[in-house]
């Protein structure tokens, strides 16, 4: 096999497209361990006892569209114009409508209007939003990125960073419980990400842009040629990204503490 330069790598990653929330331009160049809780079975499970549920930021609808028994109200929201026209026709099929919004703004919905909610790696969570559209006894379960999340990535692009402020668990545990939601389940995990060519690195960066916030392959580019280098030296580039997955309950009258 021949192989490529830096410049072919790049350019051929640049021009790739990145909408939707699929990641099988990566397919052969970069793999990531998955988290242990299954949350594409755990969303499959509630949404099979419910009669209206909500999924929030749902990117191109991937979780959704794998959900084998849909709820009969079955709704999603999604911000980035791109991402909606895909989740739109892939949610047609499962029967469920996809809602533009607006970055952090109120959910257009009433008061107490789902049984579940659900989102994978949101953008922000809106704890107190979310109670608001949870009926007594509803449940939120997320799968959220963790704080520190690929830094190795961040800092081979930006260099040495302060800790991180945010995505911490014990923030995202308050904040529920400030909501008026119970915690019930809290799980972490730590997982290798393995990118085998620069170019999965760009695609990456164009695609998870709170990795690099203010990527620009011009910018960056003496950074990506060291990393080039660096895969090509050692067979790759290795970081950690950390997710955990919360559940939280909006407690129906009568019920006394948290579970």
């Amino acid at each position: 096999m021949v192989e490529r330069s830096c410049a072919e790598l790049i350019a051929e990653a640049t021009a790739a497209p990145v909408d939707g929330w699929g990641f099988d331009w990566l397919d052969g160049r970069a793999t990531e361990e998955r988290p242990p809780w299954g949350y594409v079975r755990q969303v499959a499970d509630r949404m099979a006892t419910v009669a209206a549920a909500l999924d929030i930021d749902t990117g191109g609808g991937e979780v959704l569209a794998e959900v084998p028994q849909p709820p009969p109200l079955l709704v999603a929201t999604e911000a980035w114009p791109p991402n909606v026209a895909v989740a739109r026709r892939t949610l047609r099929r499962v029967g469920g409508r996809v809602v533009q919004v607006a970055p952090r703004s109120r959910l257009p919905f009433r008061d107490a209007g789902f049984d579940l909610v659900t989102s994978r790696h949101p953008v922000d969570t809106d704890w107190a939003e979310i109670a608001r559209v949870l009926r007594p006894g509803g449940r939120y379960l997320s799968q959220q990125i963790g704080a520190g999340t690929m830094r190795e990535l961040s800092e081979a692009v930006l260099g040495p960073l302060p800790p991180p402020a945010t995505r911490h668990t014990a923030q995202a545990v308050a904040a529920a419980r400030t909501a008026g939601l119970d915690v019930v389940r809290l799980e972490r995990a730590t997982l290798r990400a393995v990118f085998h060519d620069v170019g999965a690195v760009v695609w990456f960066l164009r695609k998870v842009v709170w990795t690099v916030p203010d990527f620009d392959v011009d910018r960056y580019r003496p950074q990506l040629e060291r990393l080039h280098a660096r895969i090509r030296a050692e067979g790759a580039f290795v970081a950690r990204s950390r997710r955990f997955l919360i559940e939280a309950v909006r407690p129906a009258p009568g019920d006394v503490g948290s579970a």
